[in-house]
């Protein structure tokens, strides 16, 4: 419940500082709603006559997909998927498939880094649940075998999937909400909205147009330091997404050293690049594709990281070390603002 409290604040920090505006008129008339979804609090604004309709639609949207790839629901895509590991190809809806394949796609350019198949690792150190430990070696050693995005099988002819080895397990946690973005800007779309604020769990936050009264969004970027909904910079745009991974959004400590839930594919462990946070913010890349890149940059770390986003015409990131150094990339010049004197700016490494 604690947790469910501290989402539901991030949230409403965020919307804050977004819609600091004057009274809106009869086309920008704004409706909000805010529901528990995804494991995570989503918030979806919108303005306009049919902003009511196109919220509404974008609600049964996200329950849609978080029915489809929730591996924690039953009979979704996802848990039929891990059922059937081992043993035979599975039909899954197509928006299942897309993210899967997309997915898989990621796993490649990380290097693996990016790996879906990590459900069995997750399920064992079993971060963010009431039973969360530090396994064994042995144990990390014994699940190790069943990572490997490579064995997860595709028959994009008939939408089918299958789990090379039974013990295999994926979860699509990584990167579902980013889809589920793409799919409410579709519908926002579809009801000829020009403003909406799409903000999922805080850490997926898309921009959609401008303000009603054409002025960039300003969205906080969340203090991996500080308590849920406090920011250390503001990215200031339009039509943009922004999103991040960070080692505060789920963790546990155990004599004195903190684990939180990315886990790195190829030591068993929770990742330590060096980095606390890494943010993506972009208007040129689906949001999809920013829910994967910000959990690959944070394994990456700042070196890593920052050449693969350099790499990625119209992407930039933003990476938080532990002794509150802000690394961006070239194009966030003029769009970051630093609003926490404890944090140093450095654009270039």
């Amino acid at each position: 419940m604690k947790q469910i409290v501290k989402r539901i604040i991030a949230i409403l920090m965020v919307v804050f500082i977004s819609l600091s505006l004057t009274a809106c008129g009869n086309n920008n008339q704004q409706y909000t709603r805010t529901d528990f979804m995804m494991d995570t609090v989503m918030q979806v604004t919108a303005y306009g006559k049919n902003a009511k309709k196109a919220v509404d639609e974008s609600m049964e949207k996200l329950k849609e997909i978080d029915n489809l790839m929730s591996s924690q629901k039953n009979g979704s895509d996802v848990e039929k998927i891990n059922e059937n590991a081992g043993k035979k190809y599975v039909k899954v809806n197509p928006e299942t498939f897309y993210v899967i394949k997309t997915a898989l796609k990621y796993g490649k350019i990380s290097g693996g880094n990016f790996d879906i198949t990590i459900a069995p690792l997750a399920n064992l150190w079993g971060i963010g649940t009431n039973h969360a430990r530090v396994p064994s070696e042995s144990q990390i050693k014994e699940v190790m075998k069943y990572i490997n995005y490579r064995d997860v099988l595709l028959n994009a002819k008939d939408y089918e999937v299958k789990l090379k080895k039974q013990g295999m397990a994926i979860d699509l946690g990584g990167i579902a909400k980013g889809y589920a973005a793409d799919e409410i800007e579709n519908i926002m779309k579809k009801n000829g909205i020009k403003h909406a604020l799409i903000n999922l769990g805080g850490s997926s936050v898309y921009m959609y147009g401008s303000k009603p009264d054409g002025s960039n969004w300003n969205i906080g970027i969340q203090d991996p330091f500080g308590d849920k909904g406090k920011y250390f910079a503001i990215v200031s745009g339009k039509d943009m997404l922004i999103d991040t991974s960070g080692n505060y959004e789920r963790y546990f400590i155990q004599n004195g050293k903190r684990y939180h839930h990315i886990l790195n594919p190829f030591t068993g462990y929770p990742a330590e690049s060096g980095v606390v946070s890494t943010t993506i913010v972009s208007t040129n890349i689906k949001s999809i594709d920013a829910d994967a890149l910000s959990t690959i940059t944070f394994i990456l770390g700042v070196e890593k990281g920052m050449k693969l986003i350099e790499s990625m015409p119209g992407v930039d990131a933003i990476f938080v070390t532990p002794d509150y150094k802000v690394y961006a990339t070239s194009g966030l010049k003029g769009k970051l603002k630093i609003t926490d004197s404890r944090f140093k700016l450095y654009e270039n490494r």
